[in-house]
């Protein structure tokens, strides 16, 4: 049974069976994935799933059933499912289906020049970027990870009042992990690209940054435990700030388990701070033209020069404080409900190189990669105490990699105390991004 043939069955017999309304969201993902070892896969992974949500508000209260089936017989079930879910609610959750935007935009996340290369070509890429790398210095002893994954997938939302949302994406990752050594000192260093553009992955570009980056934490030293001046690299601060997105969703301040709660109007954050969502963002591997709802996405302003100008909302989030939904509905899949998520969140980058900040510290550290984030973060309090891996700075200039690290501090007074910001914007896998930060100071302690 076609997709779009059964979505109008099942609506149109949710509403025959007492459904005031209902929707059905579908999607389904591919993905390939290969690890290479030594010149050969060392593991050939290929995945597919996918199933379909169906939400409807029956007797007011809002009800959920999903499956993986997509065929005659799972149209009852799924009604009969929605029917109980929603009888077995205490109250209205104050959810409803949503008729649809004014104007959606066209922007494609989708490459067909992606799609049209084979697997060997990829195969042939990513064992190439291994030899290079192995290659590229002796201290090289092996790769952890040599791994190249390539995802695709679509989704389709429909509803009774007439809304009709498709869009279809799809991208490749590569994930390189050296381990170095010299003498009894082993490191280890990665490297990891997200793109769509397959003739940007050039095999020795790749390698000359996966080996630099692992060599160039041999020859650790110590530093004396102590506050210093940070510079946050671009990957470190977007891993930071993707654990604390929490604190944004409009969902969380209304259950007192963000400290944002009544600040939006109100300074938050460094004057040279400005935090933005953009789901179309060339460099970002992640984005969509539509929310979890249907409703229109854009590009937002969360925070602008240190003011809060909006949280994260979905529909339901903006009826209790009395705005206007922000788009931001989310499905983790679906299986699940409705929630809060940005697209494409990251901190606008300036226009100072990553250089220019290292030279201006005279005794300061560079973090360059954070490491127990889940378990070292309160996204309530904002504060964290993390394993951290990263270099002294003085007069200026990189002086030697720093022995293991714990970092701490709190993220409110961070994005408080950003004094320069780089222009070396990235993104991360997740749709995180951003540039290098300086910060006035966080508390070092070297073991």
């Amino acid at each position: 049974m076609q997709i779009t043939e059964f979505q109008e069955e099942l609506l149109s017999k949710a509403i025959d069976a007492g459904f005031q309304e209902a929707e059905v969201y579908y999607e389904r993902s591919e993905s390939f994935q290969c690890m290479i070892f030594e010149g050969e896969i060392d593991s050939y992974e290929t995945s597919e799933e996918g199933g379909l949500g169906f939400r409807g508000l029956y007797n007011g209260k809002m009800g959920y059933a999903y499956t993986e089936k997509i065929d005659e017989d799972s149209i009852p079930f799924l009604i009969d499912s929605a029917k109980a879910n929603a009888d077995t609610l205490d109250e209205d959750d104050g959810s409803d289906i949503f008729g649809g935007s004014k104007d959606y935009s066209t922007h494609t996340f989708y490459s067909e020049e992606l799609a049209k290369i084979q697997v060997p070509e990829k195969i042939e890429l990513i064992k190439s970027v291994e030899k290079k790398v192995l290659a590229y210095d002796p201290r090289i002893v092996t790769l952890n990870y040599c791994v190249l994954q390539d995802f695709s997938g679509e989704r389709i939302l429909a509803n009774s009042k007439g809304l009709s949302l498709k869009e279809k994406k799809n991208g490749i990752v590569i994930f390189i992990s050296a381990v170095v050594k010299d003498g009894e000192e082993m490191k280890t260093g990665s490297f990891i690209k997200v793109t769509r553009d397959f003739g940007s992955l050039d095999a020795d570009k790749i390698a000359k940054e996966a080996a630099e980056e692992a060599l160039s934490y041999l020859g650790e030293q110590s530093i004396p435990t102590r506050r210093y001046p940070i510079i946050m690299r671009h990957d470190a601060a977007a891993s930071l700030l993707a654990t604390f997105t929490p604190i944004f969703s409009a969902e969380n301040t209304q259950k007192d388990q963000s400290l944002l709660k009544g600040k939006v109007g109100k300074k938050v954050a460094s004057d040279i701070f400005t935090l933005l969502d953009d789901p179309f963002h060339p460099d970002a591997a992640s984005g969509s033209n539509f929310d979890g709802e249907g409703v229109a996405t854009k590009t937002r302003s969360i925070v602008s020069n240190g003011m809060l100008e909006t949280l994260l909302h979905n529909r339901k989030t903006a009826k209790i404080d009395g705005v206007k939904t922000t788009g931001h509905a989310h499905k983790t899949s679906y299986k699940s409900t409705l929630t809060i998520a940005p697209l494409n969140m990251f901190i606008a980058p300036g226009e100072k190189s990553q250089d220019d900040l290292i030279a201006s510290l005279d005794n300061g550290v560079l973090i360059t990669n954070l490491a127990g984030l889940h378990s070292g973060t309160n996204t309530i309090s904002g504060d964290f105490s993390v394993a951290a891996s990263g270099f002294h700075i003085k007069d200026g200039k990189i002086s030697s990699p720093v022995k293991q690290m714990t970092i701490a501090g709190n993220f409110f007074d961070l994005i408080n105390d950003i004094e320069e910001i780089g222009s070396d914007l990235h993104f991360r896998p997740g749709g995180y991004g951003s540039p290098s930060l300086r910060v006035k100071e966080l508390s070092v302690t070297v073991d």
